[in-house]
């Protein structure tokens, strides 16, 4: 695999960074929580997702077989947080945002960063942490900037194989629980909410909505009928 240059025709981003307030991390029964300034605790967002149905998966486990799908889970996940270290560091307009990277995920990432290149500028937050008393939920958005000259929630996710949007519902919902808790803590409106799948041997998914279209479905989940955790 040829050496990839990091400074040819990068990018650096504008940053207004937003004031952030770090958020302790509790794991119960494996699973996240987060401590609140005043105290209380909250499970994170994708806590409660990760709750609701369970079938399309249970059944891909059950194809595959345990073991598998251990390991393809597993190599799933190392990708995905390769590939958002890498999007972190270009960001933050680290010019040796590659070093330490696997030459294979660094290859893929710079499809990935044709797209930021080219739609994302004025950066408010990156890896920012979010709560919200209404919602009773915490989390950690992956990016808060301009799409295209429009405010947005942006969110990074990894892929074997290209996606339609009625199979990531949940990543819409977290990306407008996101907006919603960005504009309970500092009245900052993002009604955009993007996206972006890099998907193996693939060029980027990009899927850019509106919060306004997940904006019931997001309440129903958080507010109303709340899954057991």
């Amino acid at each position: 695999m040829p050496k990839i240059d990091l400074k040819s025709q990068r990018k650096y981003f504008t940053h207004n960074f937003l004031e952030k307030e770090e958020l302790k991390e509790v794991y119960v029964g494996g699973k996240r929580f987060y401590a609140l300034p005043d105290g209380s605790h909250v499970p994170s967002v994708t806590t409660i997702l990760s709750a609701t149905s369970h079938e399309h998966l249970d059944a891909w486990r059950a194809r595959v077989g345990v073991t598998e799908a251990n390991k393809i889970t597993t190599q799933a996940k190392n990708r995905g947080t390769a590939i958002h270290n890498l999007a972190e560091r270009y960001l933050l307009n680290e010019d040796d945002y590659g070093k330490g990277a696997m030459p294979v995920n660094l290859s893929d990432f710079q499809k990935l960063r044709k797209v930021i290149d080219e739609n994302i500028d004025n950066i408010s937050a990156i890896e920012h942490p979010l709560w919200s008393t209404r919602l009773k939920t915490a989390g950690r958005t992956d990016l808060i900037a301009e799409w295209q000259g429009r405010p947005a929630i942006i969110d990074f996710k990894t892929s074997r194989k290209l996606k339609k949007a009625e199979w990531i519902q949940n990543y819409f919902i977290q990306a407008t629980c996101y907006s919603l808790m960005l504009q309970e803590r500092i009245n900052m409106s993002c009604p955009d909410i993007v996206i972006i799948v890099a998907v193996d041997h693939e060029e980027p998914q990009i899927f850019h909505e509106k919060r306004k279209n997940f904006l019931d479905q997001t309440l129903d989940l958080f507010c109303v009928n709340r899954p057991a955790i």
